[in-house]
């Protein structure tokens, strides 16, 4: 304050009459106050630099003094003073308080700032009757290690801005997962319905990528055909735009609110609902408050020379598009780095032309990435990957030879600053929501260009991509678990699921083939059992890891009885297995060696059995996977009887041994033992029936 009463009185005292100063200088003086002459800012008046604390302003500063006819003026003397520094601060000086203007009418003078970081200002004066008489210079000093704090205050606000996104979408997660997985599970033949529904869903989780896994667990598990998911991938590119929409709205001043609410709710909120509604808040609030911070961070850039000649290259599309690719992939989220992207045009420092190339970059580093991981996954895995790459590189063709036509449908529906056009602040004012728009506006033109489109699509990633018979070597290997979507346990829980009626299907070959050696003494069935015997073992292992993750990450407690259901299954599935393994290689062997042949009424009851033993091993596939309460209810009357079947032919059996005498006692032996192990199936298929009842209902 008393800097600018200062300045006042400064002003003041000049505008004096010459006569009462000096007497030589009167005539002169008085004559040039007569006159109209103004003071402009020329071209480089170097206003508004940026240097670093106690050292001298790169460029000298210029002033113009002009008369009525804007002619400049030769001799006039013009007075520099300073008028604001930062508190504390100490060297901030002109070096020539007084300058006398040259031929050009330019005075100059050169400043260095004080000891303090902040904003200087000075102030140049010449004596005339109107009121352009004076003009007011600004400059900040930065601290000597700025260009470190920049660097770290750019990483750490990048990292709040990633935490602050992941908190967002895991909180939406939990809110709504299982509804967005029935939306999109049922809800996909419409085109026009599923793109909507792609639009909706990545506007509450916030990642596009999210989306994408959770298709390639729907196309895995076959609740999905994949052709259905262009249209989801279409729409998940439009709904990924919101997060650029809301950056724009300059929320940044609100989020600390955001962070005390969600904070409030996520940790003193008993309703599970309100905590994952309070996660979302505050990682809403934690990704505004890293804007802030990037956006503080890169403030000291607006006049750092080499850094607005690197942007003003990125106007040349393929250089822009490839700082798109490359950075989206270093930072792995293309809302991060379209975030940074609108943080630079906050400050004025980024046309929209030069932002359009990263936009378009942005989007092919992000579906290139996700290509990349699912190298290892499997073929549905990566015809989602490699459609979404497919339809961000083509978008990218498309529209890369007409930015500049682009740029101006986006300005024209864009809001406009009152500023005028090319001044910084009017860029650091319009830019921003022109950038949120071309987004929007591009891919929402994608999905209009691709979804009349998406069979074609789809069959050409089909035939790049067939499915292919697993070799051999490779049969031991999961096909539907996915390690991605742990992080979205109701997708997570339908792949174990899946997984386990895989189990369920070789077990069922195997109770079909148990029987062979010792009704036509087949003995090349009894390796192929042995083989799916270890398929299974290792499969059970994997599913029981896979769950034991998935209740690790403390989901809600259905989901929990869930998991639990379907590890009890995959025991019981298991035994099974061991069971049939257990009789070939306790009596096949032997008795195929033997010269031995159980006798026609012998034969009729194992076939008997062993065929009442399969209708029950399916009737309780069909329970686990349908979840069927009904026919779990009858399995249990099913195996009450079939339990009596097994007590009334081991009595037959025993009846022939005694009456006839026609049954050697190996070939006794032998028929008892068969008889045991398919009860023992029989009682462990049941058993999956039970599970569900004793969980569903509490019946056992």
């Amino acid at each position: 304050m008393k800097n600018r009463i200062t300045f006042i009185l400064f002003v003041f005292l000049l505008g004096l009459p010459a006569a009462y100063i000096h007497g030589a200088s009167q005539r002169v003086d008085s004559i040039r106050i007569s006159e109209s002459f103004q003071l402009v800012k020329p071209g480089n008046s170097g206003d508004n630099q940026n240097d670093v604390v106690n050292e001298m302003l790169d460029n000298p500063i210029r002033v113009q003094v002009l008369d009525s006819l804007l002619r400049p003026v030769p001799g006039q003397t013009v007075y520099f003073k300073i008028l604001y520094q930062p508190k504390k601060s100490e060297g901030f000086q002109v070096l020539y308080e007084e300058s006398v203007s040259d031929s050009n009418g330019i005075a100059i003078t050169e400043v260095q700032l004080g000891s303090k970081s902040g904003t200087y200002e000075m102030a140049a004066r010449i004596r005339s009757s109107i009121d352009r008489d004076f003009q007011v210079f600004t400059f900040e000093a930065k601290k000597s290690n700025w260009f470190f704090m920049l660097v770290i205050g750019l990483l750490g606000g990048l990292g709040l801005f990633l935490l602050g996104m992941d908190m967002m979408s895991e909180g939406m997660k939990k809110a709504a997962g299982d509804k967005l997985r029935a939306i999109l599970g049922n809800l996909t033949k419409n085109r026009i319905v599923a793109l909507g529904l792609g639009t909706f869903v990545t506007m509450i989780i916030q990642s596009s990528s999210a989306t994408s896994v959770m298709l390639v667990g729907f196309v895995n598990s076959k609740l999905m055909r994949f052709k259905r998911t262009i249209a989801i991938l279409l729409g998940a590119h439009i709904g990924t735009t919101v997060t650029a929409q809301l950056v724009a709205f300059k929320l940044t001043d609100y989020s600390l609110l955001m962070i005390a609410i969600g904070f409030s709710l996520l940790y003193f909120a008993n309703n599970r609902k309100y905590k994952n509604i309070g996660q979302s808040i505050l990682g809403f609030g934690i990704l505004f408050f890293g804007m802030y911070v990037m956006s503080e961070a890169m403030y000291p850039l607006r006049e750092y020379s080499p850094f607005i000649d690197l942007l003003l290259r990125l106007e040349n599309p393929l250089i822009g598009i490839l700082v798109g690719v490359l950075l989206t992939a270093l930072i792995q989220s293309s809302s991060a780095f379209i975030g940074i992207v609108i943080v630079l045009a906050a400050q004025g420092l980024l046309t929209l032309e030069a932002a359009i190339p990263l936009l378009l970059g942005s989007n092919i580093g992000t579906s290139i990435t996700a290509f990349l991981s699912s190298i290892k996954a499997s073929t549905e895995a990566k015809k989602v990957a490699l459609a979404n790459t497919f339809i961000t590189i083509t978008g990218m063709l498309i529209l890369v030879t007409w930015i500049p036509t682009f740029a101006d449908i986006v300005t024209q529906i864009s809001p406009k600053s009152d500023l005028p056009a090319g001044d910084m602040q009017a860029m650091a004012e319009s830019v921003p929501r022109q950038i949120a728009n071309a987004h929007t506006v591009f891919n929402i033109m994608m999905a209009c260009i691709f979804l009349p489109l998406a069979n074609l699509i789809a069959g050409l990633i089909d035939r790049i991509l067939p499915e292919k018979e697993l070799p051999e070597g490779e049969l031991l290997k999961t096909i539907y678990l996915d390690e991605n979507m742990i992080e979205t346990p109701a997708i997570g829980l339908n792949l174990a699921k899946q997984e386990t009626l895989r189990i369920a299907q070789i077990t069922q070959d195997m109770v079909g083939d148990v029987i062979l050696p010792f009704l036509v003494k087949d003995a090349s069935v009894i390796n192929e059992v042995l083989e799916k015997e270890k398929l299974v073992d290792f499969l059970s292992v994997e599913v029981n890891q896979y769950l034991t993750m998935i209740i690790r990450k403390g989901i809600e407690s259905a989901r929990s009885d869930e998991a639990f259901q379907i590890m009890y299954s995959v025991k019981e599935l298991e035994q099974i297995g061991d069971t049939c393994t257990n009789l070939l290689e306790q009596k096949a062997e032997s008795w195929i060696g033997e010269k031995v042949e159980f006798s026609a009424d012998g034969k009729k009851e194992l076939i008997e059995y062993h065929t009442k033993v399969q209708k029950q091993l399916a009737r309780a596939i069909e329970v686990f996977r349908d979840m069927d309460l009904e026919k779990a209810r009858r399995m249990k009357g099913k195996h009450k009887k079939y339990r009596s079947l097994g007590a009334v032919l081991e009595r037959q059996h025993y009846e022939r041994l005694r009456d006839t005498g026609t049954e050697l006692e190996a070939r006794g032996d032998t028929h008892l033992e068969i008889m045991t192990h398919l009860r023992t199936i029989q009682s462990h298929a049941t058993n999956i029936g039970r599970i569900l009842l004793k969980w569903k209902t509490g019946d056992e």
